[in-house]
């Protein structure tokens, strides 16, 4: 069976809402290479409906670099009651979100893997559908802005460290693996 991954990136006082105006110089050479490296684990993408809006708007246009060229051939699975139709090698996840998501992991194949976290990730911890949280601290503060698992039930997520991966940027790539 095949697991979920989630990954997300998250500053020192706990910010992961809009990444790509604080992470500045700290996604370089050797993170883009970690990333990129990782992806052979995986052969799909997860996303709710703000993740793939904001990355099909940006990623789908570059062309020539080599993880976003491998994340745009990937398929991409969007879970979403609002969306009518997708693009960018999308499908959207009709009916059932839970369902659906549980007969994703249970074809054959790579793991599945979601990046960023919001609305979806309640029902997804909330059904035990996450496998593998990957938190990648990002050595700045934000300040404001929507922070990891913001309307999640402390109690109810206990996680147990797996791996730790420090980068020569001063990041770290936490990886924890909910206690069911």
């Amino acid at each position: 069976m095949r697991k979920l991954i989630e990954t997300t990136l998250m500053s020192l006082d706990g910010v992961v809402g809009s990444p790509w105006a604080w992470t500045g110089s700290y996604f370089d050479a050797e993170s883009r290479g970690h990333a990129l490296a990782a992806l052979d684990r995986y052969d799909a993408f997860l996303f709710g409906r703000v993740t793939y809006e904001t990355f099909a708007a940006t990623w789908s246009q570059v062309r020539d670099d080599a993880y976003l060229d491998r994340i745009n051939a990937m398929p991409k699975y969007v879970a979403s009651t609002t969306l009518r139709e997708t693009t960018w090698n999308a499908t959207l996840l009709k009916g059932d979100v839970v369902e659906e998501i549980r007969r994703l992991k249970q074809q054959p194949g790579k793991d599945l893997i979601k990046y960023g976290t919001g609305k979806l990730d309640r029902t997804l911890l909330e059904h035990h559908l996450i496998d593998e949280i990957q938190v990648w601290i990002i050595p700045v503060i934000v300040g404001t802005g929507q922070r990891l698992y913001d309307a999640i039930d402390p109690a109810s997520l206990k996680l147990k460290l797996e791996a730790q991966k420090v980068f020569g940027n001063g990041s770290i790539l936490l990886t924890y693996v909910p206690e069911r």
